[in-house]
């Protein structure tokens, strides 16, 4: 069990504002090592500036942040790799040299940098690009470029910030199984991502922050338990958007998956199939709804509208 292990990172009632602006006013999570926890949130929950406090980019407020049992120091923060969403390297540079010299700001010296790269640029099939400027990379190729720069010294804390974007599926299976080795190693993984999908095959345990606040924490398993009953699985033809008590349609394995609005039941839905025009059902069951149409219904439970094309932070960004 993990909650036998002690915690990576411990923050407990994190609280900051800026000027009249609450950013964030009560988010509080454990992570352990050896699993990829999801940070998630709307645009603007507060996860961006709850990952810069753990950071130490930003100071809280109020709360406490705690790291391996203590505060941030220095040498702990040597044992952090950080991929912040927005690309941090220099894009003037060529990529080994700034990659080289980004191990060395982690504590590697440059011989020992230069051999703990070669693997990754191998893996990562970047190899045969050392030598250009990351300015004529591909942006997917920046991307694993970045994810190199933040694994190169063997990180016990990995926080990574969309770590999938700009990636096609094949370098989006490769990271996947990046990210589970190291979870495997016993490593300790945040992942912040906005594709649900991506986040419940690869997250043991998650945390929802909405206007700054934690809503939903736990394991997904159980998280989507206590969902149950808010979803049906139906599969025919016809308008079901349209239906009442319906939050969201989507099609998945041939099946159309309804999320359901707070105090509707299947049983109502199942009753205005039957007696509905333009319908046809050859199969109706209750099902476990997806971390997406959890995610959505929680959101809007609190009054906010949610894009599933766009569930971005737009905070100040910051360069790492």
């Amino acid at each position: 069990m993990l909650e036998q292990k002690n915690p990576t990172v411990s923050v407990a009632g994190l609280q900051k504002r800026f000027g009249r602006v609450e950013a964030v006013s009560d988010v509080s999570f454990n992570v352990y090592p050896g699993e990829i926890f999801g940070l998630l949130g709307p645009n603007g929950a507060g996860k961006t500036t709850s990952i810069r406090m753990m950071m130490d980019i930003f100071r809280p407020d109020a709360g406490k942040i705690s790291l391996w049992g203590g505060p941030l120091t220095e040498d702990k923060k040597q044992r952090i790799g950080y991929m912040p969403e927005e690309r941090g390297l220099y894009k003037d540079e060529k990529l080994e040299p700034t990659l080289i010299f980004l191990a060395t700001l982690k504590g590697l010296s440059s011989s020992e940098a230069r051999k703990q790269l070669q693997p990754w640029l191998e893996r990562l099939d970047l190899a045969a690009h050392r030598n250009k400027k990351l300015q004529e990379l591909s942006k997917g190729m920046q991307q694993k470029a970045q994810l190199i720069s933040t694994l190169v010294h063997n990180p016990d804390l990995i926080v990574v910030d969309e770590p999938f974007s700009g990636l096609d599926p094949v370098n989006t299976r490769m990271v996947k199984d990046i990210l589970e080795e190291e979870r495997d190693r016993g490593k300790t993984i945040i992942m912040s991502n906005h594709q649900m999908h991506q986040v419940e095959e690869l997250c043991t345990r998650i945390v929802l922050i909405n206007r700054g606040r934690s809503v939903l924490y736990g394991p997904v398993s159980e998280i989507k338990r206590n969902f149950a009953g808010n979803a049906v699985s139906v599969q025919g033809q016809g308008d079901f958007e349209s239906l009442p008590g319906v939050l969201q349609v989507h099609r998945e394995n041939g099946m159309w998956q309804i999320g359901l609005k707070p105090g509707t039941s299947p049983q109502e839905i199942f009753r205005a199939l039957a007696v509905r025009d333009g319908f046809t059902v050859e199969r109706f069951e209750i099902s476990e709804p997806s971390l997406e149409d959890i995610f959505v219904q929680t959101v809007q439970d609190q009054g906010m509208p949610v894009k599933r094309e766009k569930i971005r932070d737009e905070e100040e960004p910051v360069h790492a």
